[in-house]
């Protein structure tokens, strides 16, 4: 493995930063690979580590990417620059909430504030091109998805609460097929069904 790679790796580790779980990182490249996604609009770049990845796999490939916390988005300019991608990557310093995009994308990838994965979804979807692909990483939250909310403390309860209800609002969306894969930290693969 690239030492930049695994360096990112040490710094995310260290400074308590969450990136995606190995497994989790493995499964959706190969979700990339397979399905020769080229356009990625990305929720929550953190240090730039999955955009990179991603970046990595083909030269035909971009990444937007947003980041709202100001440290986490100089690390993630930084690591860009390091690996010479800030021709493919564009990260916008915003809230995603505030960015108006025109652009469509093969692939909305979700992995933000977990609290606010419905209104990710409901506010993004429109980016998508027509067979385009939303994936969404930390459904599990560490397991805690599964347990019984009356032995977590009061702010995670709320994160769970919210975590669950999208796991239902994606089950239910008649206009997506989800797949749900208890790989990594738990990822949720929605694919747009065809408008006969």
């Amino acid at each position: 493995m690239d030492h930049r790679i695994q360096e990112m790796e040490n710094y995310a580790t260290f400074h308590h930063i969450p990136i995606m779980e190995p497994d989790g990182i493995t499964f959706l490249l190969t979700y990339i690979r397979e399905h020769q996604i080229k356009n990625i609009l990305e929720i929550g770049t953190a240090i730039g580590y999955s955009a990179i990845r991603m970046c990595l796999l083909n030269e035909e490939i971009t990444v937007t990417t947003i980041e709202r916390d100001p440290i986490r988005y100089q690390e993630a300019i930084k690591n860009i620059k390091l690996f010479q991608l800030e021709n493919r990557i564009t990260v916008l310093w915003e809230d995603a909430f505030d960015v108006k995009l025109e652009n469509t994308y093969d692939l909305l990838f979700i992995d933000a504030a977990k609290s606010q994965y419905i209104k990710f979804f409901e506010k993004f979807e429109k980016n998508l091109t027509k067979n385009g692909v939303v994936i969404s990483d930390n459904l599990n939250f560490h397991g805690l998805t599964k347990v019984d909310e009356t032995t977590l403390s009061r702010n995670v309860r709320g994160i769970v609460r919210k975590l669950n209800l999208y796991i239902d609002y994606l089950k239910e969306n008649k206009n997506y097929e989800t797949t749900f894969y208890n790989i990594g930290d738990g990822i949720g693969v929605s694919v747009r069904k065809e408008i006969a």
